[in-house]
């Protein structure tokens, strides 16, 4: 992990940011004293999409009804 100060930080941004994609990580530091960390952000995770498997998925009319095998247990 490489140190930066600010100045250079903000000189070089453009830079840092291509070098932070193939997998750097600099410490971003005022003062000689360490403040920050610059790195690749993770990827976000795919939103599900409501209705996406309509018509693909059939639940049965009778689906919360109560199983046989449990009749003993019921009132």
């Amino acid at each position: 992990m490489k140190s930066i100060g600010i100045f250079e930080t903000k000189t070089h941004l453009s830079e840092l940011l291509v070098k932070v994609q193939q997998g750097e990580v600099f410490t971003i530091t005022k003062n000689g004293k360490p403040i920050a960390e610059l790195r690749a952000a993770k990827p976000l995770l795919k939103k599900s999409i409501f209705g996406l498997l309509k018509g693909k998925i059939k639940i049965a009319d009778d689906f919360d009804a109560p199983l046989k095998e449990f009749e003993d247990y019921q009132p």
